[in-house]
């Protein structure tokens, strides 16, 4: 019985080390994120990971990219597990992904294309503007770049001519920014970002105005690559759906400016496909 216990004793020691191991060499789940626009945002994803591994028990490394469409090749081609698209890009590829989650602000899952100026002009459309210095956000950005584009397709209107000069920020709140301090006459930004920004630092919003609301669509959403192991799916979506229901993930949905996720729905983003086609971008 003894040399039994110790045999077993031994089984123990030799095993243990390699659960150990295994445990550590698993892959981890990567998360593509464009630019975040919070100021620290290093300790916030550090904090995001620790959150989402510790409930998951999986290891997770955000990959962030300076572009959508850097983020959303990196999905496609699954060099990355899961993504935080705008609708845009999610139409033109959603063959290829699977939605996860939709995040919701203001307590509802969409969002609007704010149009915004400097404080002192006073254009209040987009047809007004012209002759103007112009920021866009992203070219796969639909707040951003699309639905402004469409907006000036629908007045008779084209960018290339209705500016002076346009440019890409890579980020909604370098748009904010850039208008704020006359870099642009105009931009065109996620309402979500703005109200943010409005909310964290007043004084750079209070040198912006926003002189047009788009309609409201469906916000840009988690998605996963189309092969990822369906558990896993499972998993990691119960996460970030109940993250409103405890105490730490609602302490990061705050710092997000967000209420919470929901379970997407693809006819969540037709109306962002409709504009895609009208605008031939796909």
């Amino acid at each position: 019985m003894k040399r039994r216990s110790i045999l077993l004793g031994m089984g123990a020691a030799i095993a243990a080390p390699g659960l150990i191991l295994a445990k550590e060499q698993r892959a981890p789940l990567r998360i593509g994120l464009t630019s975040v626009f919070l100021d620290d945002q290093a300790a916030f994803l550090n904090r995001w990971r620790d959150y989402l591994q510790l409930r998951t028990g999986v290891p997770i490394q955000f990959v962030q990219r300076s572009s959508y469409r850097e983020i959303l090749e990196q999905v496609v081609a699954s060099d990355v597990d899961l993504a935080w698209l705008c609708g845009f890009p999610y139409v033109t590829a959603r063959q290829h992904l699977r939605l996860m989650a939709t995040p919701l602000f203001l307590g509802k899952p969409e969002y609007h294309s704010y149009l915004i100026v400097q404080a002192e002009q006073s254009a209040s459309s987009i047809s007004d503007l012209a002759g103007k210095v112009f920021a866009f956000s992203d070219p796969n950005s639909f707040s951003g770049y699309l639905y402004p584009r469409y907006q000036l397709q629908q007045d008779g209107l084209s960018s290339d001519s209705h500016f002076r000069r346009s440019f890409f920020t890579w980020s909604h709140r370098k748009v904010v920014e850039a208008v704020a301090v006359g870099v642009a006459d105009a931009g065109a930004v996620a309402g979500y970002v703005w109200e943010t920004i409005a909310k964290l630092h007043p004084s750079v919003t209070g040198n912006t105005r926003v002189i047009a609301r788009s309609d409201t669509y469906g916000f840009p959403p988690f998605v996963a690559r189309a092969d990822l192991d369906p558990h896993l799916f499972e998993q990691i979506q119960n996460v970030f759906l109940g993250m409103r229901k405890d105490t730490a993930g609602a302490r990061l949905l705050e710092e997000l400016n967000l209420d919470g996720f929901v379970p997407a729905e693809d006819e969540m983003y037709d109306a962002i496909g409709e504009i895609a086609k009208a605008s031939r971008v796909v």
